[in-house]
């Protein structure tokens, strides 16, 4: 697991991408193209190329005032051999039906957050659930993995506390997300990449649960 950044190193994200942080979703996918993951998610084929985060809020929005979530809006792009997707209010990343078959011999590692505060974190591997629990409520996991001593370390690292009780902490929870999502891909998501990343959006079904 890589040891490198906290909540803390994530809070740009509220200063410069605070729609996206009211209602986002953001996944890494090991070992794919943008190409090949949408492919495999079912997206429909018009595609529209747009260069940083912020150009796929207003696709996002239309097609839920049109859809009503499903189908979703999703852009994805190429971080090494990683294809990070992002979505402006979807929730396509942590829906198993549809990120479980991609894991399958690949690394899946989604969180969302809704306008609800309504949160959620997989951790999904060779069509496992290693991980999941609610950034808010860190202290309820299940998946394989769920208390593996390492990994409870590096949740705490990133910066959720994992009591239980009124004593608590609730801060920064979101960004914590984004630091354990470092440390269990290695990729760390910066200012400059959301700015400067290709994105390929498309629309893509969402699977029965």
């Amino acid at each position: 697991m890589t040891r490198m950044t906290t909540a803390a190193d994530y809070t740009w994200l509220q200063t410069e991408h605070s729609p996206l942080m009211h209602a986002y979703c953001v996944t890494l996918v090991r070992e794919i193209t943008p190409d090949r993951l949408l492919h495999e998610l079912g997206a429909e084929p018009e595609l529209i190329r747009v260069k940083g985060v912020e150009p796929l809020r207003e696709p996002s929005y239309i097609t839920w005032g049109e859809h009503y979530g499903d189908p979703l809006f999703v852009g994805v792009a190429a971080v090494g051999d990683w294809s990070l997707m992002v979505e402006h209010n979807g929730y396509l990343g942590v829906t198993s039906a549809a990120m479980l078959p991609v894991s399958r011999g690949r690394t899946v590692v989604s969180h969302f957050r809704n306008v609800n505060a309504v949160d959620r974190f997989y951790w999904f591997e060779d069509g496992e659930t290693r991980l999941r629990f609610e950034p808010l409520f860190a202290y309820s996991r299940d998946g394989s993995h769920a208390d593996d001593p390492e990994l409870l370390a590096g949740m705490r690292e990133s910066g959720f506390d994992l009591r239980e009780g009124e004593e608590r902490s609730y801060d920064l929870c979101n960004e914590a997300a984004f630091a354990l999502a470092h440390r269990l891909t290695g990729v760390h998501l910066t200012p400059e990449l959301f700015a400067s990343l290709e994105f390929t959006g498309a629309l893509v079904p969402v699977p029965e649960r």
